[in-house]
Formats: C-alpha cells, structure tokens, sequence
C-alpha cells in the first residue's frame, strides 16, 4: 500500500492564522506553516496568476496537488475579481475526506460568507468532470497519479506545481515530469512552484523551460518561476 494511502491528516494553524494539514507518513505539512494562504497567494497567485492573466483571453491552468483545494479557491476569487474565464485542471491521487477540509478556516480567513459555499462545491465537484462553479471559474478534478496522467498538448497558460517536496515525492520532480508538463503547455506558459532545488531546476531547463528564482514569501527567500521557451520543432 501507498504511503499516502489511509493517513490521517492533522489540522495545523500557521502563523497567517489559516490552516494546513499535517500528513503523519511523510512528516510534512500541505503548506507553509509561516503561512498557508500567505505562501499560496504570493507563489501561485502573484507569482503565477497576476503575471499571465492579462496576457490571454481564456486562462487555462493546470494544477499538480489539489490537497486542501486553497489554490483552487484563491484563483476562483481572482477570476471572478477580473471577470476573465478560468478553466482549472486539478490532478490529486490521495484526496481528502469532508471531516478534514470541511474544518479548514479559509473562507473565513478571506472574510465572506460566499467563499464558505465556493469552497464547499469545489470540494463536492465529480471528480472526471467538467463543472462550473461560478459565473467565471469552471473546475475539472482528476483522481489520478501525475506518473500516470497524460494532460492535454498544448493547452495549458500556468501550471501550479504543488506537489509534496522533492525529499519526500523525488518521483515528481523528474525530468520526465516536467516534460510531459512542458508538452502540455502553450509557448510562453509559466510554471510556478515553491522549491528551487538544483535538481529541480536543473530538471526543468533541461525539460524546455527558461528557470528563474524570484523572491519569495516570509521565511522563504526564493521560489522558482519557469517558463517555456519555444523549442526548435514549433512553428508559428
């Protein structure tokens, strides 16, 4: 059996005040303790969403780890803030059950009542299915391993990668992962994540990727922000 399989997460407030999940087998939090909505908002919304969302008309994203769903509630309010239409792709192999994300404070850590309701359909969406979940934000969930998931060529402006650290997850920090990501996105696409391990960015140069660090949230100093470079087999 999977270690990840049959855990019992354990919910965890960060120094923000929102919540994470603690995950016992692989001793390691869904996100930063410094601050969970802190480190999402500034790697995955500021680094990722801000910086391409006025640069396409549709944004198509793709997200490795939909954990507690925060990424996917953070960019729901975001599209509707801009009113531009997201399409959201969220890959998870081990989900968690209503009796731990239902306690997680977000919605009311971000201060509105509606977002209780958003947060609660994206955690009741089918998953394998196309749903919208407001006016600007339509959500697909996918109950599979990345190794074994083959996402649309071509389609994708941003990718959030967020899975497990490369100490505890090495086998989706490869090459051949970041790969089949790059092959996924359109020319110009950014791919954000929180680690910038040698061998994580060495991995996604070498994928297609044009890598650089930029500052990161409290008690982070750098994260990566990838983008891809048009690779000599592309044509106009």
């Amino acid at each position: 059996m999977n270690s990840c399989e049959n855990h019992k997460p354990i919910i965890q407030m960060t120094a923000d005040g929102s919540h994470t999940l603690f995950h016992p087998v692989l001793n390691e939090s869904y996100h930063s303790t410094y601050g969970a909505i802190r480190e999402s908002q500034h790697v995955f919304i500021e680094a990722g969403f801000r910086r391409i969302a006025f640069e396409v008309d549709r944004i198509n994203i793709l997200e490795v780890g939909f954990g507690t769903g925060l990424n996917t509630l953070l960019t729901q309010i975001e599209a509707e803030t801009i009113g531009k239409t997201v399409e959201y792709t969220s890959i998870e192999a081990y989900p968690i059950g209503e009796e731990y994300w239902s306690q997680l404070n977000y919605p009311r850590i971000l201060c509105s009542v509606d977002y209780t309701r958003i947060f609660e359909n994206i955690h009741f969406a089918e998953w394998g299915q196309l749903r919208e979940i407001s006016r600007f934000f339509l959500l697909q969930k996918v109950h599979a391993k990345l190794e074994d998931y083959i996402p649309r060529p071509g389609y994708y402006d941003l990718v959030y990668f967020d899975a497990f650290s490369p100490d505890v997850q090495p086998e989706l920090w490869t090459f051949e992962i970041f790969r089949k990501l790059c092959n996924s996105m359109k020319t110009g696409g950014i791919l954000t994540t929180y680690s910038v391990k040698g061998d994580v960015t060495r991995a996604l140069k070498a994928a297609g990727f044009r890598v650089e660090k930029i500052p990161g949230p409290p008690r982070k100093r750098q994260i990566t922000r990838a983008t891809k470079a048009r690779l000599p087999m592309e044509e106009d």
